[in-house]
């Protein structure tokens, strides 16, 4: 009886032990439109021994601050010109640890077959954010609705238009609002993967794309300095990179509308 007592003892203690020496949980956030590949890349992780809590932020202002708050360990939602000028507006030192997708965004219209039908002062709807902004204006110049001054790229602003034949009126809305606009405007900045999400219209109807040719747009996951060589991150960046069932849900989010930018 003694003897069977000692060795439950020293089973509890070492249960203990095993508890008390278990990592945490990688807390890990993100949006609505990178959710569900990253929802297979945890089960895949758990599979291997790596607890990973997905935690979904509705904006893309606060996955930095739970992030520089320590709230969260890691988030991927963001480019690096994203990243760039929350660092610069917030005072944030985090940093990229790795590429993950990269995505396009169109130019759609509900009414419009392409851009030669617009009527003068069409609505034009893009995101309202510097970075995303910019983006929606070097698609409205590649689709000769506009003229910007030399070498603005993505830090393009209403003030940098120097031309604007039709006098479109663009609007400026939440990025995440953006596919709700599709139905008021004549033509609306899209992301195909809220657009999917939305199931509203077609996200490959595009009247036109801003290509897979800009690197500066890759998703990046994004950590404190500290944390960028912690195991368990390096373990997830590596799952979601390599694992076949991960890369079906990408294919699946995604369609071809993407391309992993850890290949390029």
């Amino acid at each position: 009886m003694l003897k069977t007592l000692k060795t439950l003892t020293l089973g509890t203690l070492l249960a203990a032990s095993s508890l008390a020496l278990a990592e945490p949980a990688l807390k890990l956030g993100t949006t609505a439109a990178f959710a569900p590949p990253l929802e297979v890349a945890v089960a895949e992780a758990k599979k291997q021994g790596l607890e990973v809590e997905l935690v979904e932020f509705t904006d893309w202002i606060a996955p930095n601050v739970s992030l520089a708050n320590g709230d969260i360990d890691v988030n991927y939602f963001q480019h690096i010109p994203f990243l760039d000028n929350a660092r610069k507006e917030g005072g944030y030192d985090l940093v990229p640890v790795a590429r993950g997708v990269l995505n396009n965004v169109g130019l759609y219209s509900k009414q419009y077959k392409d851009f030669a039908s617009l009527p003068e002062g069409a609505k034009v709807a893009i995101a309202n954010d510097p970075i995303n902004g910019g983006r929606g204006l070097q698609l409205l110049r590649k689709a000769g609705l506009i003229e910007l001054k030399p070498d603005v790229g993505y830090k393009a602003t209403l003030e940098d238009i120097t031309a604007n034949p039709k006098n479109i009126r663009i609007i400026e809305l939440e990025a995440v609002q953006l596919v709700r606009a599709y139905e008021e405007v004549d033509v609306v900045q899209g992301y195909p993967a809220y657009i999917r999400l939305a199931n509203t219209f077609d996200p490959a109807s595009a009247l036109l794309f801003d290509g897979l040719d800009n690197p500066e747009y890759i998703i990046q996951f994004v950590t404190q300095p500290a944390k960028a060589k912690d195991a368990r991150l390096l373990k997830f960046i590596d799952i979601y990179q390599h694992s076949p069932a991960v890369r079906a849900a990408l294919d699946k989010a995604h369609g071809k509308l993407y391309q992993p930018g850890w290949e390029s």
